[in-house]
């Protein structure tokens, strides 16, 4: 059995990158797994290499930029789990690299829509099934771009940095109930999503998302007691790492 087994997670943008990276992670620890991407035919290719993991998935084959959608996901999930263990709002879109001032209306709004809205949505809905969990954990991806002003990367640093305080807001109001909530900034990571915005750089010199799981396993795990938190995906790794490399030591 393992660490997750018995537990239902939803991961959303689960077809590609890191969405991807964690789906097969947790599949492996034994999770059920409601999976969330805007193609039929990503999920189903997905569905076909957890296969290997022998667990239980349900696809959801919706597009974010259509957050009224997601109104009747709640009691979808309701009638057949009953509840929800852990949710990863994992999805998200770039849009362009462009001027502030030069980005189409419609872009910026289908880049909020996604990045904060559908959060929202996932957040306020789906709260009734994480209430039904013994150890409900929430976790949203960040990016560091909210930290800082970068020509050309306005509407999705906004965008994060919306997701930040949103998220933050929201596990204080929790803070005395069993859900945790916190954010994973994962850092740069080989994805398409890092293609697209460095075009021709080396992706062998960056992290692969299989990389960056660790610290959603402990953000999900029922020890974990942190809330309200970002967590940088890369500290958590090498702090893990230097912690086993220690434990022999001690042990002598």
């Amino acid at each position: 059995m393992g660490k997750f087994t018995n537990k239902i997670v939803l991961i959303t943008g689960a077809t590609r990158g890191l969405g991807k990276a964690l789906a097969h992670r947790f599949a492996s620890e034994g999770a059920t797994l409601i999976l969330m991407a805007r193609h039929v035919d990503g999920l189903e290719r997905l569905d076909s290499e957890l296969e290997q993991y022998g667990i239980e998935t349900t696809l959801v084959p919706l597009d974010l930029n259509k957050v009224d959608r997601l109104e009747g996901l709640p009691q979808a999930l309701g009638d057949k789990y009953g509840r929800l263990d852990v949710l990863i709002g994992n999805a998200a879109i770039l849009g362009n690299l462009s001027p502030v001032t030069h980005f189409s209306p419609r872009t910026f709004q289908q880049i909020m829509d996604v990045n904060v809205t559908a959060n929202w949505h996932l957040m306020a809905g789906l709260e009734c099934l994480l209430r039904n969990s013994k150890n409900p954990r929430s976790i949203f991806v960040t990016s560091g771009s909210s930290q800082k002003a970068t020509p050309f990367w306005g509407p999705y640093a906004a965008s994060k940095a919306a997701l930040e305080i949103l998220v933050k807001t929201y596990a204080a109001e929790m803070e005395k109930t069993p859900l945790k909530i916190n954010l994973v900034d994962p850092g740069v990571m080989a994805t398409d999503m890092f293609k697209k915005a460095m075009p021709g750089a080396d992706l062998t010199t960056v992290p692969s998302p299989e990389e960056m799981t660790d610290v959603f396993l402990y953000l999900a795990s029922e020890s974990c007691q942190d809330t309200g938190q970002i967590f940088k995906a890369r500290d958590f790794k090498a702090k893990r790492e230097a912690q086993s490399k220690e434990a022999p030591k001690k042990s002598l």
